[in-house]
């Protein structure tokens, strides 16, 4: 999980994706798409032409709004996505 930050106000997970064209950060954004779909579980995004910034919250069923195991372990997945 490098390069994630964990807020506390709100509380959430935040991660800079910084690429060398337009092409890759689509590329990215497709694969991102593509797995969230699969898992049923969508962070926020934000984008332009060479970067994604992610923001992953708590699940809605978490009960505290803190942020998990389940959470750092998306946050995993997500970053084997730039190695596709």
């Amino acid at each position: 999980m490098e390069g994630w930050r964990q807020k506390n106000r709100p509380e959430c997970l935040e991660k800079r994706f910084e690429f060398e064209s337009y092409e890759k950060t689509r590329d990215f954004l497709d694969s991102l798409g593509e797995f969230s779909e699969s898992v049923n579980r969508f962070p926020d995004i934000s984008f332009g032409k060479t970067y994604a910034n992610i923001t992953i919250r708590p699940l809605e069923n978490n009960e505290k709004e803190e942020i998990s195991k389940v959470d750092h372990e998306f946050a995993s997945k997500i970053d084997l996505l730039i190695n596709k």
